[in-house]
Parts: structure tokens; C-alpha cells; sequence
């Protein structure tokens, strides 16, 4: 059947079938992260658990469409793959220190911990990272709370870094989504700052490219998403978000520098700049266990995220890795995350010792071995090629450095990146065409667009390798952005990048090209979005959170510029009701089609003053309401000017459309 005639998902090629045949992975009575994904269940969900969503016929989350995964492989899905989705499938409540540490996993992407009082002296608990939705961490609390006691309290939340899945479902663990006084809300130095740029200032496109890396869209099938490779998929529920009134700076970051909250007593490692900009681990003292965040989870993970993010630092991360060894190494019976499933010490062994160190050594090799290769002149896809089937048996060897979630290909062109950025010093290279203008110039030089395809369809056709799945689809990403109406060229490019997917043993991998061919054989040729409402990327409770700095930054990025460097303005604003710290009056200008602001008093020249209310001003930016309506209920008064100005600032916001194509034009 060849690429013109269908629009579904087809089966697995024979290349894919013996390409997948040969991935051996252990029985499951002989894996041993199987042992270690079983131990302590307490508690198992059912097949079918459901977390129902208010107003939705969208749950917030169902293992349902999961019971697929059963048995062998099948040939759409890389074996090792498949081996990590059943794994992931362990969920339920944990015990992972009896009377001091429960996890539940399989209600989110991430796990949300509970940490008790091991004297049992107290019923106070402290939550850590309480998962993306409120619904969730609802329901996770209420699973915690049938097994382990209703009186338990909360006296503190820790937000072990500044990712959407650590820190989002916060509101949840209390009544009415209301914080009571007390409650201690623990993160690292700069968790607001970044949790603000990482998901706010670039949320739009991080969001939109998080459905391809996820597989939000696709069929939970064989053929379809199977796993997040750092668990089962991200909820969607409702989130928000608590600022710290605990924050965890470096003189609170060090060994024996104990901090108790409620009966919990713990110690904290700053790791910033590994796996999230703002990171801790922490140590419980009491009951020799230590806690690695997502530092150090049984899959390698991303010094650069599929979805958006900033690189990260490999040779940091291997740092503090060996740093934790140094801290906590010889203190350590029992480690947990905020994913996975943890580790335990034997009486005569070094498993914990172990894993870390292989981590480190693993990222450190990366590091320095990428960089090695770029010394001698290799370019950032050369490096990854070179070392993509290079790194010693010893590291990559370990079924918990293993590909799921990151990748070595794409973690080496992050360190790449990291110090040489994205160009490779081929002058060629330095100003190339957009796809939009490339992609009709190299079918024009090829012969046209049916002999693009035909050229396609015989590396496909023919393959004797996946490098001939690649250079098909190199070629036929060039027909499409030329023509998107090229039906042909649209559902072969489908075909081929399905089977990359079915081949790939990183879950994001997996569900990008999956979702790419899902948007090729669905997207319309013009654009028109899918009858899906867009999610809301900027929810009230994230704005509420925010600084008014961060308010008019955020702004600042929504600002057309060309269409504002016409239009120069002065504002003063006088903010009621607003956060402590914040200045209660401030300046904004338009210049040059810059938003500038500044804590200041506003000069006598501004073009209007304003008096609103934190409230009015956080409606403002979410597009709840309007300027004049903020004047008629009476939320905003004019202390100098008119309306108009106001309303002139407001028209020159850019609202982001959120079903822009990847793989299309």
C-alpha cells in the first residue's frame, strides 16, 4: 500500500518488525527496576481509575485507555519502551519508609510524597510536589488519607523545582482551594522566577509543543501513545500556584543544616541549573533517606526538553550528583523522586551509591565527550551521530540510564548548543532560508513535487535502514512546506515518521512523530485549527502569584512591537491589593516598541494616571475584562487623563493563537 491511499495508522514495515524484533529486554521476573517498581504497593488503583474533571466531559485523568498494555511487545512499539509503559503501570499508594515516606504514583506524570512523623507523634504531614492538577492531588490526598489516618494534617507543601508537575495541583490539598495560616510553602531560590519565565513567558509554545511530546492527542493504543517515558502522560485538570514562605537559599543548603516543619526534619541541596533552572534534593535525617527530586530518576533524562526549555548544564548536573554521593551517600538506606519508583540499600550493598554515581559519570561523559568532538571540529549532528552508539557499556548498559525520557542523541547536541549555540560555523549555515521559502525551491530543483515523492516513496519503500526513513523524511518535509495541499507528500511523510515512531525508545520521541503524523493526515491545508478549545496557558491563580514586575514583563512579550514603536506612551498605575513586596505604584512606557517598566512614581508628562486593584489589573491581562469596564464598575478610577490611553495599550496585546502547525506550515 503505498502513501497516497490511506490516512490511518498502518502497521509496522518489516524493517520496523525486525528492527523492534531485536531489542532484547529482561523477563519481568528477572528485571530488576520490575522488583523495585512493585515494593511497597499499599495500595493498587483500579484498571479503570478516573479523575473526573467539574464542567468537562474530559476527565482530569483515566488509566482506562491504558489496559492495552498487557503481554509481549507488539511490533508498533519498541520492546524496551513497552517494558518502561508496564512499569509505569505499578500505581497506587507506596510505602516507601514505613511510618515516615508514602508515595502515590499513576494518578499524574509525576508522584506526589507524603512525609510523616516516624516517632508517630503527630498527625502533621508534609506534601511534596502535589502533581499538576488540583484534581489530582485532591484525589491522591484523599487515597493517602484512607489508608494512612483522616486526621492527618498539612503543616507544609515543598515544591522540589520549578516545573508544571511539581508545583501545579498545589490548591487541591486544601478546602476551597484556600491555604491555611501556618502552612509552610517550601521551594528553592528562584522557583517563582522561573516556574513564571519557564511556563508563563513562553507557555504558549511550550504548551502547543507539549501535545506532540506527550501525545495528548493520539489513541492510547499500540499504535498510538503508549507512555510519557517519565510516566503514563500529563493531566488536565486545573492548576495554579502558591509563592514560598519558605525559600531555600545556599545558607540553608548544607549538610547537618537542619530545618523542621512540623514533626519533619530535613536537610536541602541546592542543585541549580540541573534538571530544572530552580532544583533542591533534601535528606531525612531521622530516617536515612534522601529525596532526588527529578535529578536522578531510572531513565536518562533531557539536558534539553522537546518541548521548549532552557539547556541545561550536564556538567552541573553530574556535580551535584557526585555531590549527593558526598552528602548523603554513606547516610542513605532508602531514595525516592517526584517520578518512578525509588531505591533501597541492601544490608551488604551499594545500590543507592551506585545509582547516583552511574548517573553522574553518565552526564559527565556526554559533557566532556561532546565537547571533545567539537574541539575537533565536529558540528552538532556530526557529534550525535558519532557518539549516539558510543558511550561505554558500562553507563548505557544500565536499564536506569537508559532512553526513555531523554535521549543521547538529542542530550549531546544539547551540550553542543549549550556552548556553541546553533550555528555551526558553515557559512552556508549562518543565514538559511525559512522552510516556507526553502521547501518550493528544492522541489523545483528536484523535478517537481511528484518526483519528490517518488524519490520519498523509494527510500521508504526500500529501506534498509531507519537512516532511509530519515532522508524520506527530510525529503518530503520540503514537498509539504512547499505545497501543503500535496495530499501525497502529506500522508507519505505520515507513514514515514509513524514507523521512526514506532521504532523510538524515548516516549517523547515516540509521540512526536506519532503526532506529527497524526497533524499531517488531520490538519487542514489551510490551517484551520481543530474543533478542540485551546487550554488556558495563563490561569488566574499563576497570574496571582506573580510579581507586578513579572505582570508587566509577561506584557512586554505580548506588546507588538511594530505596531507599538507608532504608538509611544507613558503610564502611571497606583496598585491596590497587591503582593508584599511590590511597589503600590509604578510606571509603564511604551518606546522604541518596548514595554519598559519601572517601580516609580509616574512623571507629570504621562499620558494618563490610573488607581486599580490588583484584582482589576490581574482580570485585565487574562482577558477577563476590559479597561472601560474596569471604569464603569468602579475597580479603576483616573487620577490624570482619560481612558483612552489605557485602551490603546490594551489594543496593541498580541492574544496567541495556540493551534499553530509543527510539522505543516
Amino acid at each position: 500500500m503505498t502513501g497516497s491511499e490511506h490516512s490511518a495508522a498502518q502497521p509496522a514495515t518489516s524493517l520496523t518488525r525486525d528492527l523492534n524484533a531485536a531489542v532484547t529486554v529482561p523477563p519481568t521476573d528477572q528485571d530488576p527496576e520490575a522488583a523495585l517498581a512493585a515494593k511497597g504497593q499499599l495500595v493498587s488503583l483500579p484498571a479503570d481509575f478516573t479523575v473526573e474533571r467539574d464542567g468537562s466531559d474530559i476527565p482530569a485523568w483515566s488509566l482506562g485507555p491504558y489496559a492495552f498494555l498487557t503481554g509481549q511487545a507488539p511490533d508498533t512499539v519498541n520492546p524496551s519502551l513497552w517494558r518502561n509503559a508496564l512499569l509505569n503501570m505499578k500505581t497506587g499508594l507506596f510505602e516507601v519508609v514505613e511510618n515516615a515516606v508514602y508515595q502515590v504514583r499513576g494518578m499524574d506524570l509525576s508522584n506526589i510524597s507524603f512525609l510523616e512523623d516516624p516517632t508517630g507523634a503527630s498527625q502533621e504531614i508534609v506534601v511534596v510536589d502535589p502533581l499538576i492538577s488540583e484534581e489530582c492531588a485532591a484525589a491522591a490526598l484523599k487515597l493517602y488519607r484512607e489508608h494512612r489516618g483522616q486526621q492527618r494534617t498539612i503543616c507544609a507543601v515543598l515544591f522540589t523545582h520549578s516545573h508544571l508537575d511539581h508545583y501545579g495541583g498545589v490548591l487541591g490539598l486544601f478546602e476551597d482551594g484556600v491555604l491555611p495560616e501556618g502552612v509552610d510553602i517550601i521551594a528553592p531560590e528562584g522557583f517563582l522566577e522561573h516556574s513564571v519565565s519557564e511556563n508563563v513567558y513562553a507557555g504558549n509554545a511550550m504548551q502547543r509543543r507539549a501535545l506532540f511530546m506527550y501525545g495528548a492527542l493520539l489513541d492510547r493504543s499500540a499504535q498510538g501513545q503508549v507512555d510519557a517515558g517519565l510516566g503514563k502522560y500529563n493531566s488536565v485538570g486545573s492548576s495554579g500556584l502558591l509563592p514560598p514562605t519558605f525559600t531555600v537559599t545556599p545558607a540553608k543548603a548544607k549538610p547537618h543544616e537542619f530545618h523542621r516543619f512540623g514533626p519533619v526534619t530535613m536537610e536541602f541541596q541546592l542543585t541549580p541549573g540541573t534538571e530544572a533552572p530552580a532544583e533542591l534534593n533534601f535528606y531525612l535525617p531521622d530516617v536515612r533517606t534522601v529525596c532526588m527530586a527529578e535529578n536522578a530518576t531510572p531513565t536518562l533524562h533531557n539536558l534539553y526538553s522537546l518541548r521548549g526549555a532552557q539547556v541545561r548544564d550536564a556538567k552541573a548536573w553530574s556535580q551535584y550528583l557526585t555531590q549527593s554521593v558526598e552528602w548523603y551517600g554513606d547516610r542513605s538506606d532508602v531514595l525516592f523522586a517526584s517520578h518512578f519508583w525509588p531505591r533501597w540499600k541492601s544490608e551488604d550493598g551499594n545500590e543507592i551509591v551506585d545509582f547516583l554515581t552511574s548517573q553522574a559519570d553518565l552526564y559527565r561523559y556526554l559533557h566532556d565527550q561532546s565537547l571533545r568532538l567539537a574541539n575537533h571540529g565536529r558540528t552538532m549532528t556530526e557529534i550525535a551521530e558519532d557518539l549516539d552508539t558510543n558511550v561505554p557499556g558500562s553507563l548505557a548498559g544500565q536499564w536506569f540510564n537508559r532512553g526513555y525520557y531523554g535521549t543521547l542523541n538529542h542530550d549531546i547536541k544539547a551540550v553542543y548548543q549549550r556552548y556553541l549555540g546553533w550555528y555551526d560555523g558553515n557559512a552556508a549555515h549562518l543565514h538559511t532560508l525559512p522552510p516556507e521559502q526553502a521547501g518550493p525551491r528544492y522541489v523545483e530543483a528536484m523535478g517537481g513535487a511528484a518526483q519528490v515523492v517518488s524519490l520519498a516513496r523509494e527510500a521508504f519503500d526500500n529501506a534498509k535502514s531507519a537512516d532511509d526513513y530519515r532522508w524520506a523524511a527530510e525529503l518530503l518535509s520540503h514537498a509539504v512546506f512547499a505545497d501543503p495541499t500535496d495530499h501525497q507528500a502529506r500522508r507519505l511523510e505520515a507513514d514515514v515518521l509513524e514507523q521512526l515512531g514506532y521504532q523510538a525508545e524515548s516516549g517523547p520521541w515516540r509521540n512526536f512523530y506519532l503526532a506529527a503524523a497524526h497533524e499531517l493526515r488531520t490538519r487542514p491545508a489551510d490551517g484551520t485549527p481543530p474543533g478542540i478549545p485551546s487550554p488556558q496557558i495563563i490561569t488566574r491563580p499563576v497570574i496571582d502569584a506573580m510579581s507586578l514586575e513579572m505582570v508587566f514583563d509577561y506584557l512586554g512579550i505580548r506588546l507588538n512591537g511594530p505596531d507599538a514603536a507608532t504608538h509611544p506612551l507613558t503610564l502611571g498605575f497606583t496598585v491596590t491589593g497587591g503582593l508584599a513586596g511590590d511597589p503600590d505604584q509604578c510606571t509603564v512606557q511604551l518606546r522604541n516598541g518596548v514595554l519598559v517598566y519601572t517601580p516609580r512614581t509616574a512623571p507629570d508628562s504621562a499620558d494618563a494616571v490610573y488607581t486599580l486593584t490588583r484584582t482589576g489589573l490581574n482580570d485585565l491581562v487574562i482577558g477577563a475584562t476590559t479597561p472601560d469596564q474596569l471604569l464603569t464598575d468602579g475597580t479603576l478610577t483616573i487620577t490624570t487623563g482619560t481612558i483612552t490611553p489605557l485602551n490603546t495599550f490594551t489594543g496593541l496585546l498580541d492574544s496567541f493563537e495556540y493551534w499553530f502547525g509543527l510539522t505543516t506550515p
